[in-house]
C-alpha cells in the first residue's frame, strides 16, 4: 500500500437516531464499512471504499452527506449554504439514473428536505439552467458535465459551498483519459473549495493504495528546469511523450486517503457449462452451447448474457431468438444501438418485463436491477475483475450468493474459465499499471479554464501537479502545453484559428473570445468514437487512388496496422489494400489468392495480464489439470505427447509443414493485440531472412504464421530478440496509417480540430480530412510536436499495447522452446482454424452459416490431428 493510503482504524460512530430508526424499520442494521464511513467524514478525511456488489457501497458514499444535509436545516434560497453540497460523478449515465432512484427512498422514508437532481448529457437545457439557478444539495452527473462546469465562468461560486465528491465505480474510470480529465477537474473543484472530501467507491480495486494515490490531492510540483526533453525524444514508442520528464513519484505528500475495506459477502456460486460432457477445440461465438443456454433462460427468473464484442451481442441475440418457441421476452443492450432503445431496455427491466438480455459492457456496472437471479458469461471474461463485476449484477444482496454461469466457447477458453473461477474464489483482480497523465487531455483542461475566466501559469501548474496523473510534471512539458492551446504549437502559430488562448495586460491567460469559448463547450469529453471505413475499389487517375464501387463497411480498427500492399480477404475475395482516402478504404483484387491477414480479429477485450498467467501455470501443472473435465485432460495429454507442455516462464514455438505451406505456431498468451503486432513485426523479419512469410492470424492465446518455405532452422532466439521493438517498429507506423488515425483522436480530445459547430457538426469524413492536412504539416516541420508524440504513446499503449509486449520479449528471452514437428499439434488447431475465416454481419441466418461452415474446417483439422492417437486418449476427439 502506498504512504497515501491509511487504513481504517477510526471507531465506528453511533447513527443519529432518525437514521438509525429507518436501518430498524427495514430490518437492517448498519454495515461496519457504512459506519467507518461516517467516522472519515467526521474526521475530514477523504476516503476510498472497497466493498464487494451488493454490500451498500452507494449508500455508504452519501451516508455522510445525508446525515450532514439532515442536520443543516432549512436551506437558504441565495448566499452562503445555497449551493451544492454533494456531487456524484458516475461513468455511466444509466448509473445517475438509477442512483437517484435508490438514493430518493431513504430520503423520502426518513422524511429528509434534500433535494437530488440529476445531470447528463440527455438532460434538458431549460432544467440544466434551473440546476444552475437553482442548485440541488446533491447533483448527480457524469465527469463529461463536470468538465462543462469546469469551462462555465460561474463555476467557483456554484461550488464554493461543495462538501463532498462520491466518485462511483473509480476502476472503471481512474486509469485512461477520462480519468485524467476526471482528475483535473477534481483539481478545479479543490481549488473552488478547499475544504471539501473525495469519496471513490468501488468493488473490484487489486491495488487500493494506487488508486488512493490516484484520488488524493497533493499539489507537489517538481523543481523547474528539470524537464529532460532530450531524453523524451529518444524515448521510442513505447513511453508516453512526457514520461521521462516525469521521473520517479515523488514521496506522498499533501492530504491522504482513509482505506475503508467491506467485509466479504457470500461467495459467488460460479459454474462452468460443458454443453453435452464436451468442450469444442475452437470457436469464439459459444454457439453449440445455445440451445442449453436457451433451456436456462427458461427456468432462470432474469439472466443477463454477457459477451465480449457488440458483433456476438447481435449473434447471440439473433441465434436465441431463432430457437425462441415460447416467446421469451429477450432483450438486447449494447453501445452500438440508439440511447432510447437502450433506455427501453433499461425500463423493461426494472419493471421485470424481461426474462432474458444479452449485453456488452454497457451493463458491466452497478446498476442495481434487483431481479436478475442469474448472469451468464458466453464465451471466456478475459479478467478476473470484469468476471466479477457482471457476476455483481445478479442478486445485489451482500449475504446471499449470486449465481454465475460461463460458457467456454473452446478449451483454451475453458481454462481461462477455469482461471477466473478461481480467481473470484480468492478474491484475487487484475492489476493495472500505473498511469501517466496525458498531455491532450490536459491541454483540453487548460483551454476549459481559460474559459472560465483568467488564470496564471504558476497558479494553475501548482493546481494540476495537485492531481494524481500529472504530480509530476514538468514545467516544460506543461509550459509545451499551454503554447499548445495558445498557438498550435511552433508549426501552426501562423495559422490564426488555431490561437485559442491570449494573455490580457496582466499577464494571465484567457480565452480569446466568446465564440471560441462557446465552440470548446459544445466538444469537451475524451471519449472519441470510433469510425467505421467504407470499402472502396479503387481505380487509379494518373498517379492518384480514387475510389469506386463500395463494396461493405469495416470497422476502422482493422485497417490501422496494415500497409499498403498487405492482402485480406473480405466479401468473400481476396483483396490488396492499397491506402485510406478520407472515410475511404481504398482496396484492388489481390492476385494472390493467399490473403497476408486471413481472418478479422480476437476479442474487444485481450486476456488480462494477471489471468493469462494463471492459464500458462495451470497448463505447467499437471496436478492441477484434474478440475478439468476429462476431453480437455486428454487434449492436454495429447499435446505432450505430440509436442510439448510449455513451462509458465517460457514461450512455446511449433513449427510444421502442411500441405503446400510451412508453419510456425507461437503461444505466448498475451492477448489479440499484442500478438498482432508480435506477427506484423515477425513477418517483416521473417521477409528480410528470405522466409517469405505469406500472413499470419492471431487468437489471444497464439498466433501463426505461414510461409512457402521451411522454418524448422530458424534461430528463434534471434527471431524474438526485444529488439524487434526498435527500427522493426519504427519502419511499421511509418507506413502503416495507425499514427494518423492516433493522432485525428489527439487532435480532437486536445481541441486542435473541433467535430461540433455552433448550428453545425463535422462529419468523419471532414474531421479526418482536417487532421490528416495537419499531421502531414507536422510530420514536415515540426516532428516533434506534443501531439506526434502523444499519437505515438496511445499508439504504442492501446493500439498496438508495445508495453506488454515488451515484457513478452523480455520475460521469454533464453526461454523460447522450439518443437519441430511433423504435423499440426492439438494446441495449433483452434488459430490454424481461423484462417480463412471471415467475420459477416447481418441475419443471424447468414452468421449461422459461417459459424457451420467454420465447424466444417475445423472437424477436418481434428480428425488429421487425431489420426494415430493413442486409444487412451481417444477422449480428446
Amino acid at each position: 500500500m502506498t504512504p497515501a493510503a491509511a487504513p481504517a482504524t477510526l471507531p465506528p460512530p453511533a447513527l443519529p437516531p432518525l437514521f438509525a430508526d429507518w436501518f430498524a424499520r427495514r430490518g437492517w442494521a448498519p454495515r461496519r464499512h457504512q459506519l467507518e464511513m461516517i467516522a472519515a467524514a467526521e474526521a475530514g478525511s477523504h476516503a476510498l471504499l472497497v466493498a464487494p456488489t451488493g454490500g451498500g457501497k452507494t449508500l455508504a458514499g452519501f451516508l455522510p452527506s445525508l446525515i450532514e444535509l439532515a442536520e443543516r436545516g432549512p436551506k437558504p434560497e441565495t448566499g452562503p449554504g445555497s449551493g451544492v453540497h454533494t456531487l456524484y460523478l458516475s461513468p455511466l449515465k444509466a448509473l445517475t439514473t438509477d442512483v437517484e432512484r435508490n438514493l430518493m427512498t431513504p430520503i423520502r422514508e426518513i422524511g429528509l428536505n434534500i433535494h437530488v437532481e440529476s445531470r447528463t448529457g440527455d438532460t434538458k437545457q431549460s432544467k440544466r439552467q434551473r440546476q444552475r439557478e437553482f442548485p440541488p444539495d446533491i447533483l448527480l452527473t457524469t465527469p463529461e458535465q463536470l468538465a462543462l462546469f469546469c469551462a462555465w465562468e460561474g463555476a467557483a461560486a456554484y461550488f464554493a459551498d461543495l462538501k463532498c465528491v462520491v466518485l462511483d465505480e473509480v476502476h472503471a474510470i481512474w486509469s485512461g483519459k477520462r480519468g485524467d480529465l476526471l482528475s483535473l477537474g477534481l483539481g478545479r473543484l479543490q481549488a473552488f473549495s478547499p475544504g471539501m472530501r473525495r469519496v471513490a467507491l468501488s468493488a473490484t480495486v487489486d491495488d487500493p493504495g494506487m488508486i488512493a494515490e490516484w484520488l488524493r490531492p497533493g499539489p507537489i510540483p517538481p523543481p523547474r528546469g528539470e524537464g529532460d526533453r532530450e531524453a523524451v525524444e529518444g524515448a521510442g514508442p513505447r513511453l508516453p511523450p512526457h514520461h521521462a520528464s516525469h521521473g520517479p513519484l515523488p514521496p506522498a505528500g499533501g492530504e491522504r486517503v482513509r482505506v475503508v475495506l467491506g467485509d466479504p459477502g457470500a461467495p459467488a456460486v460460479v459454474d462452468v457449462l460443458v454443453s453435452e460432457g464436451k468442450v469444442p477445440w475452437a470457436g469464439h461465438t459459444g454457439l453449440h452451447a445455445l440451445p442449453e443456454v436457451y433451456e436456462i433462460i427458461r427456468r432462470a427468473g432474469m439472466a443477463l448474457i454477457f459477451v465480449n464484442t457488440r458483433w456476438q451481442a447481435e449473434f447471440v441475440f439473433q441465434s436465441l431468438w431463432a430457437m425462441n418457441e415460447d416467446d421469451l421476452p429477450i432483450g438486447l443492450h449494447h453501445g452500438s444501438l440508439a440511447a432510447e432503445q437502450r433506455r427501453k431496455v433499461e425500463a423493461a427491466m426494472a419493471r421485470g418485463d424481461l426474462r432474458a438480455v444479452v449485453c456488452t459492457s454497457t451493463l458491466d456496472l452497478g446498476i442495481d436491477w434487483g431481479d436478475v437471479d442469474l448472469v451468464i458469461q458466453l464465451a471466456a471474461p478475459r479478467g478476473a475483475s470484469r468476471l466479477v463485476q457482471r457476476i455483481g449484477r445478479a442478486n445485489h444482496r451482500l449475504d446471499e450468493p449470486s449465481r454465475a454461469l460461463m460458457v467456454p466457447a473452446s478449451r483454451f477458453e475453458m481454462l481461462e474459465c477455469q482461471a477466473a473461477r478461481e480467481a473470484v474464489a480468492e478474491n484475487a483482480f487484475d492489476w493495472e499499471p500505473i498511469h501517466i497523465g496525458t498531455l491532450d487531455t490536459l491541454a483540453q483542461h487548460v483551454m476549459g479554464v481559460a474559459c472560465a475566466g483568467p488564470f496564471r501559469l504558476d497558479d494553475l501548474y501548482t493546481e494540476v501537479c495537485g492531481c494524481g496523473p500529472y504530480r509530476s510534471l514538468s514545467w516544460e512539458s506543461f509550459e509545451e502545453v499551454v503554447d499548445l492551446v495558445a498557438t498550435g504549437g511552433y508549426a501552426l502559430r501562423t495559422y490564426d484559428r488555431f490561437a485559442r488562448i491570449v494573455r490580457d495586460r496582466e499577464g494571465r491567460w484567457k480565452v480569446r473570445n466568446a465564440q471560441i469559448a462557446q465552440r470548446h463547450r459544445m466538444n469537451v469529453g475524451a471519449i472519441v468514437s470510433a469510425a467505421t471505413l467504407n470499402v472502396r475499389v479503387a481505380s487509379r487517375r494518373g498517379q492518384r487512388l480514387t475510389g469506386g464501387r463500395k463494396i461493405g463497411e469495416v470497422e476502422e480498427s482493422y485497417f490501422e496496422p496494415l500497409t499498403p500492399g498487405d492482402t485480406f480477404v473480405y466479401a468473400g475475395q481476396v483483396w490488396a489494400f492499397q491506402g485510406i482516402a478520407g472515410m475511404d478504404a481504398l482496396v484492388m483484387p489481390a492476385h494472390d489468392s493467399d490473403p497476408k491477414i486471413p481472418s478479422w480479429g480476437g476479442s474487444k477485450f485481450p486476456i488480462s495480464v494477471s489471468l493469462a498467467g494463471r492459464v500458462r501455470r495451470m497448463i505447467e501443472d499437471r496436478d492441477h489439470w484434474r478440475v478439468l473435465p476429462p476431453d480437455v485432460q486428454e487434449w492436454l495429454e495429447l499435446q505432450e505427447a505430440r509436442s510439448a507442455i510449455p513451462q509458465a516462464g517460457d514461450m512455446l514455438v511449433e513449427t510444421f509443414p502442411r500441405g503446400d505451406r510451412h508453419f510456425l505456431v507461437a503461444y505466448p498468451f498475451e492477448g489479440s493485440i499484442a500478438h498482432t503486432t508480435l506477427a506484423m513485426l515477425l513477418t517483416r523479419r521473417l521477409d528480410r531472412l528470405g522466409v517469405g512469410p505469406l500472413g499470419f492470424v492471431c487468437t489471444d492465446y497464439s498466433l501463426a504464421i505461414w510461409s512457402i518455405r521451411p522454418m524448422h532452422g530458424l534461430d528463434l532466439d534471434a527471431l524474438f530478440e526485444p529488439d524487434l521493438l526498435g527500427d522493426d517498429l519504427e519502419a511499421w507506423l511509418e507506413e502503416s496509417f495507425m499514427m494518423k488515425r492516433s493522432f485525428r483522436n489527439c487532435a480532437l480530445i486536445s481541441g486542435l480540430i473541433e467535430r461540433r459547430q455552433p448550428g453545425a457538426e463535422k462529419t468523419g469524413r471532414q474531421v479526418t480530412f482536417s487532421t490528416d492536412l495537419i499531421y502531414d504539416v507536422l510530420r514536415r516541420h515540426q516532428p516533434d510536436h506534443l501531439l506526434l508524440r502523444t499519437a505515438r504513446a496511445d499508439a504504442a499503449s492501446g493500439l498496438l499495447d508495445v508495453a506488454r509486449l515488451g515484457q513478452l520479449l523480455t520475460r521469454i528471452r533464453g526461454h523460447v522452446r522450439h518443437a519441430r514437428l511433423d504435423k499440426p499439434s492439438p494446441f495449433s488447431v483452434p488459430v490454424l482454424v481461423q484462417i480463412g475465416r471471415e467475420r459477416v454481419g447481418g441475419e443471424a441466418a447468414e452468421m449461422i452459416l459461417a459459424a457451420h461452415a467454420e465447424d466444417f474446417a475445423l472437424e477436418t483439422l481434428v480428425a488429421e490431428v487425431m489420426a494415430d492417437a493413442p486409444p487412451e486418449l481417444e477422449g480428446a476427439r
